[in-house]
Parts: structure tokens; C-alpha cells; sequence
């Protein structure tokens, strides 16, 4: 599936670096096909993502359909654009959900 594809391939990308920069649990809330939560952990030691709720409360949570999350993370959306046009919705620190924009 897409989503999952896309989050094995963040999994694999999430070096100790971003973890000790970013410091942040961002959880998704996709809606339409393959739906549900998901989540990035970049404060947990080695960092971790996948499906389910995060291993510790998030930082940020982020809604929007998962045709958008897959194209925003291959680079077909851009987040600022998302958010602008309503696609996006952010709660939570918006300094980290910039943090993750610039790691995409």
C-alpha cells in the first residue's frame, strides 16, 4: 500500500541525526484509503515510525487523506501549500511540523 510503502521508506531514511535535531513524535491522522493513525517518533533514541499510535504523546498531529500525506512526502505536495489550502490541518507545535517540512 502506499502509505505503508511511504513510511517503510521514512523508517529506513530517519538517521540519529534528525532524531538528536528534530526531538519531536508527529502523529498522522489519514483519512480515505488506508486511513488511520500513524506516526514518526524523532525523539526516541533511533527514532521509529509506522502504523498505530505513537510510542510516546506526539508533539504535533497532523490530519489530512492519505492520497495527500503520499504525495506531500514523494514531493508532489508541498506542505506549506497543504496547509494554506485547507489540506493539512496542524495541531500542536507548529515550530517542529516546520522542523519535519524541511527534513521532507
Amino acid at each position: 500500500s502506499p502509505v505503508a510503502e511511504t513510511f517503510r521508506v521514512i523508517q529506513g531514511a530517519i538517521t540519529e541525526e534528525y532524531v538528536r535535531t528534530t526531538q519531536g513524535v508527529f502523529q498522522f491522522e489519514l483519512s480515505g484509503d488506508e486511513g488511520g493513525t500513524w506516526y514518526l517518533d524523532l525523539k526516541t533514541k533511533g527514532g521509529s515510525a509506522g502504523s498505530g499510535n505513537p510510542p510516546l504523546k506526539a508533539d504535533v498531529v497532523m490530519s489530512m487523506s492519505s492520497t495527500d500525506f503520499v504525495k506531500m512526502f514523494t514531493g508532489k505536495l508541498k506542505p506549506t501549500l497543504a496547509f494554506m489550502t485547507g489540506k493539512l490541518r496542524i495541531k500542536g507545535n507548529m515550530a517542529l511540523a516546520i522542523k519535519l517540512e524541511k527534513m521532507l
